[in-house]
């Protein structure tokens, strides 16, 4: 029989943290509640959440610092919310390490179906592939989820390096924004590709602009010298 996941979600809001508390128990998960940034991360290390649903506004220090130290510690797949929908918030929120993000108002629904997508693709992530993929000066190892280009390692997040990842799969490939949110997020709906534009801003920032080329109104795909 397999464990009982745990989900620690972080919400200054009693009645939000409430509802999406509720919500995840009748789903089958073990919830634990925190409602300020000291208090989540000290809730975080006495019991090692499976995932994290992190409010950006918190009493104390801010989401943003909340993921920051959890990432120094160990890896957890993290859900931010946001009241913000600008741009420069959620890059450095996925900068830091979240995974996903949703803005606030949400359907507690749809944050259910992104924790489990989230957990289905960390189990993936897990199962791995051994062989190492070269392309050009690029290199991304996945079985020790490392990637190199020329000689500089690049640090990305496990939802960056997916989408890398899955993306070096097809070198040269246009695939579309719905099937890489299906794919790699494993959502079965298109309602999110915000979130995969922004991840290829993510990596773009961080490999160079010239790796990833826009198919406008279709998607992405990863260029390297043929």
């Amino acid at each position: 029989m397999s464990r009982e996941r745990r989900v620690l979600v972080v919400e200054d809001e009693p009645t939000i943290a409430a509802s999406v508390a509720a919500r995840l128990r009748a789903e089958g998960f073990a919830v634990d509640v925190a409602h300020d940034g000291p208090a989540a991360v000290a809730q975080a290390l006495e019991v090692p959440p499976d995932v994290v649903v992190l409010d950006v506004m918190l009493p104390g220090f801010d989401g943003l610092e909340v993921c920051r130290r959890l990432h120094a510690r160990r890896p957890v797949p993290v859900l931010m919310l946001t009241a913000r929908d600008a741009e420069t918030d959620v890059l450095v929120g996925l900068g830091v390490g979240a995974d996903d993000y949703m803005t606030k108002p949400f359907s507690v629904r749809e944050l259910v179906a992104r924790v489990h997508a989230l957990l289905r693709r960390v189990e993936r992530a897990g199962r791995g592939e051994a062989q190492r993929i070269v392309l050009g000066e690029l290199s991304i190892d996945p079985a020790e989820r490392r990637v190199v280009r020329g000689d500089e390692p690049v640090h990305l997040t496990p939802i960056e390096f997916d989408l890398l990842l899955h993306l070096a799969g097809q070198p040269r490939t246009v695939l579309a924004r719905d099937a890489l949110l299906a794919q790699v997020w494993g959502w079965s709906h298109a309602g999110g590709t915000r979130t995969v534009d922004s991840h290829i801003k993510a990596l773009r920032r961080k490999l160079g602009a010239d790796l990833i080329r826009t198919v406008h109104g279709v998607g992405y795909a990863l260029e390297v010298p043929r």
